[in-house]
């Protein structure tokens, strides 16, 4: 019985290695092509040095093998921070601290402008983005709502999440980084966030005045 625990031991470490090695070499062609045109699981098994069929078997789609290596690069990016942040008992500074972080995740690898062009030019995995875009806007309105202490009509407070789930997105700071630095667009985004929500309460307190 140990000798067969140790056998299936050494398979899932091969199996992880080989599934990590795939991974590395489907973000190597992302920033070498910045596109996703020419992504498939047979130019990826041949960059990793595997058949097709372990890569389907490992990721089960092409679609799957791309949310694996964006999920890789967010881990690297610093992505998953982002539930610590949301942890700030400053809602403002957790917001200043969100848009620092997506900034310096935009800016980490070339590969994540190749995956955001899924969007447009991948209807499948464009779709997976897509959902994962919404979470965004979720964590968003969470702050959003925690800083006005819903004193902001819905109206005004949606427009603010929506206006700040554009400022951080990756064509926001794509538009905005060839002329600046990460840090100078970060302070740019930083101020104009602000400037939506204290816009949004400025509303409803001249709602109330009426």
């Amino acid at each position: 019985m140990p000798k067969r625990s140790y056998v299936s031991s050494v398979r899932a470490s091969a199996a992880a290695e080989t599934r990590e090695r795939i991974i590395a070499a489907g973000a190597r062609l992302l920033r070498k092509d910045a596109s996703i045109a020419n992504f498939s699981l047979d130019v990826v098994a041949k960059a990793a040095g595997v058949t097709r069929l372990t890569v389907y078997n490992q990721f089960g789609s092409r679609r799957g093998l791309l949310e694996a290596v964006f999920d890789d690069i967010a881990r690297q990016g610093g992505l998953f921070e982002l539930a610590d942040v949301m942890a700030l008992p400053d809602p403002r500074a957790a917001l200043d601290r969100v848009v620092a972080i997506f900034c310096t995740f935009w800016a980490h690898d070339p590969a994540i402008g190749g995956l955001n062009q899924a969007i447009a030019t991948d209807p499948e995995f464009g779709n997976a983005l897509v959902a994962r875009n919404e979470r965004r806007r979720e964590l968003v309105t969470g702050l959003v709502t925690r800083i006005t202490e819903s004193r902001a009509a819905k109206r005004a407070m949606q427009d603010a999440v929506d206006l700040i789930f554009v400022l951080t997105s990756y064509p926001t700071f794509a538009a905005l980084s060839p002329q600046r630095s990460t840090e100078e667009v970060c302070r740019l985004l930083q101020t104009a966030c602000h400037a939506a929500v204290d816009a949004s309460m400025a509303d409803a307190r001249a709602e109330r005045k009426k």
